[in-house]
């Protein structure tokens, strides 16, 4: 059922947005008297389609290929490759008739609607809901760091106050893309002395392999402070109550529930002695363990406040723009950092099956949904806009360099492009449907 749930997200979410992708050219070419053949979801390769009709002089359908979609614009060679049309006179309601201005906004048309599209995403997410986050001031007890975190040089308890020398006001800056995109230094405070900790260019390469967890954990270090246990449990059998704080697990400190998890995975299949704090008085009791390690109890995460901060309409605006404007410039770092070799592609790159597990996930939960498909729609903007032929971006280069030059790059030259697009994005495919699946396999 969480597969079909993942899978009904993945292909609404693309669906609406290869769509408004789409729309985005389409209504730019006809508001420059440009003639549009068709208009597709997905792509009806060989000739073979889903569902068309006719209205107007426009073919409108949905193809069985779930790559995307495409307009097919006359006088223009572009998906379709109809080379034969190129060779006849060009008409004046052809996209080649048009001045360069023009066909440079429409080939943009398309990803200026999907930055539009998840600006406006964000926005109605942040007017609707707020933002809820955890302040770094109410962290009492500092981070946990994982093996990744502690190779770089970080502690337990030590509590992150500046990521390159700005204050940290939210406690999820600590995990956000400014401190994994790497080559960052956060100033922690340990033992009542501030120090500088390197978080090198490569860190996604390790966060890809090991999982976040491994770097810092995305939840602040709570005590072990129990507020429920759970009935006929290693813990209820114990003795252990609601109210008790533990101290030590098999003579170990478990002041906090890492270090409680930590020693109950060391103790599995074992009876182990424990120490807790019942209103003030040192307890001594003895826990038998099974062979999962679970102990039974539920921790006093209220000493975790969160704060939301609500908006009003229009204030919401500049926070969505703001929102998306980093989605977009983290595309672009991470881009960047595959292209330099600091990050693997393999590690870096994500297709359809990654984005219905990880992103959109197997419970449908509308604001999960939507948050998701506004981030999706940003990075589609940013890959449309790379200068690979058969992307907008390969289109708009050629339209630079023909208003620079003066005079349209060739019709035979802008097929073999094309045609070298089409392989390398194939290629890309390929790729990343491979890595999905190996990652998926290897339960990473």
């Amino acid at each position: 059922m969480n597969g079909l749930i993942m899978a009904g997200q993945l292909l609404l979410g693309l669906s609406i947005l290869v769509i408004l992708h789409e729309l985005g050219h389409f209504l730019a070419a006809r508001a420059f008297g440009i003639k549009v053949e068709k208009f597709y979801l997905f792509f009806d390769a060989w000739g073979v389609k889903l569902f068309s009709f006719k209205k107007g002089d426009v073919e409108y359908g949905i193809g069985w290929l779930p790559l995307g979609g495409y307009v097919k614009i006359a006088g223009m060679i572009d998906e379709s490759m109809d080379t034969e049309q190129m060779k006849l006179p060009p008409q004046p309601w052809e996209f080649r008739s048009k001045p360069a201005w023009q066909r440079l906004i429409v080939m943009l048309g398309g990803i200026i609607v999907n930055i539009i599209v998840g600006i406006i995403i964000f926005w109605m997410l942040t007017f609707r809901y707020g933002e809820t986050f955890i302040p770094n001031s109410s962290v009492q007890n500092g981070i946990h760091p994982g093996s990744i975190g502690k190779e770089v040089g970080l502690k337990d308890g030590d509590k992150v106050i500046a990521i390159n020398g700005k204050k940290v006001i939210r406690f999820e800056e600590v995990i956000s893309p400014k401190v994994l995109m790497g080559n960052t230094t956060l100033t922690v405070m340990r033992d009542g002395k501030a120090l500088n900790i390197r978080v090198p260019d490569n860190i996604l390469n390790q966060v890809s392999d090991l999982g976040l967890a491994e770097f810092i954990s995305p939840d602040p270090r709570i005590s072990t402070r129990i507020r429920q246990v759970a009935p006929n449990t290693p813990a209820a059998k114990a003795g252990v109550k609601a109210g008790d704080r533990l101290l030590s697990v098999n003579g170990k400190p478990a002041l906090f529930r890492d270090q409680l998890t930590d020693q109950l995975q060391l103790s599995k299949n074992k009876t182990v002695p424990l120490v807790v704090d019942r209103a003030g008085e040192r307890v001594n009791l003895t826990a038998k363990l099974d062979a999962t390690g679970v102990f039974g109890v539920a921790f006093n995460v209220d000493e975790i406040r969160t704060q939301t901060l609500n908006y009003g309409f229009l204030e919401s605006l500049p926070i969505g723009a703001d929102k998306a404007w980093k989605t977009f410039s983290d595309n672009a770092k991470g881009i960047w950092k595959v292209i330099t070799g600091k990050v693997q592609a393999q590690k870096a790159f994500s297709g359809p099956v990654e984005i219905a597990r990880k992103i959109y996930g197997g419970e449908w939960i509308w604001a999960r949904f939507w948050a998701s498909t506004g981030f999706i729609s940003i990075a589609l903007a940013f890959m449309n806009l790379l200068p690979i032929p058969a992307l907008d971006g390969g289109h708009v280069v050629f339209l630079l360099i023909e208003m620079v030059k003066g005079k349209p790059v060739s019709d035979k030259f802008l097929e073999r492009a094309q045609i070298a697009g089409f392989v390398i994005l194939l290629s890309l495919m390929v790729f990343v449907l491979g890595n999905d699946i190996f990652k998926a396999f290897m339960g990473k």
